[in-house]
C-alpha cells in the first residue's frame, strides 16, 4: 500500500516524553528534509498535491487534522491526532489535509529536497499519470 500510519517508539516519565526519528529506524526512507505549519485556520485545506519523488511522514505534534490520501485507486481519511503515530505517504500519493483544530502543528519528514518540478498540482493530472 502507498499509505499507511507508523506508530513511534515514545520514552517517558514523570518529566515527559521523547520520540526520536531516526534514518532506517523508524522511517522508511533516508529523511533529506523536514518542514512544519501551524496557525492554519480551522476551514483550510492544505497540501491538494502528490509528488512524484518525494515520500513523506506527517505527524500532528500538537491538536489534530484530517488528512485524505489517494493512490489513485483508492482513498482514505486519517484523524492524525497524536504525536506518537505518523502517517506515511509514499510516491505519487494525493495527499489533502483539514479539519485542523485551533493549536495543530503538523510536522512533514520528506524523503527528497524541495523541488517544485516534481510536484502535481492537478488532480485530474495525477490521475492520468498514476494510472498509467
Amino acid at each position: 500500500m502507498n499509505y499507511y500510519l507508523i506508530n513511534f517508539t515514545t520514552h517517558g516519565d514523570n518529566r515527559g516524553f521523547l520520540t526520536v526519528f531516526q534514518n532506517n529506524a523508524n522511517l522508511p526512507f533516508t529523511l533529506r528534509r523536514i518542514f512544519y505549519s501551524f496557525g492554519i485556520p480551522v476551514k483550510a485545506r492544505r497540501g491538494c498535491h502528490a509528488n512524484r519523488e518525494s515520500e513523506f511522514v506527517v505527524v500532528s505534534v500538537a491538536g489534530s487534522c484530517t488528512v485524505l490520501v489517494d493512490d489513485g485507486t483508492s482513498r482514505q481519511e486519517f484523524v492524525l491526532d497524536s504525536p506518537q503515530q505518523g502517517l506515511y505517504c509514499g510516491k505519487m500519493t494525493w495527499k489533502e489535509m483539514y479539519n485542523f483544530s485551533p493549536d495543530n502543528v503538523l510536522l512533514v519528514l520528506a524523503s527528497t529536497e524541495y523541488d517544485d518540478k516534481e510536484y502535481i498540482k492537478d488532480y485530474e493530472q495525477f490521475k492520468k499519470e498514476v494510472l498509467k
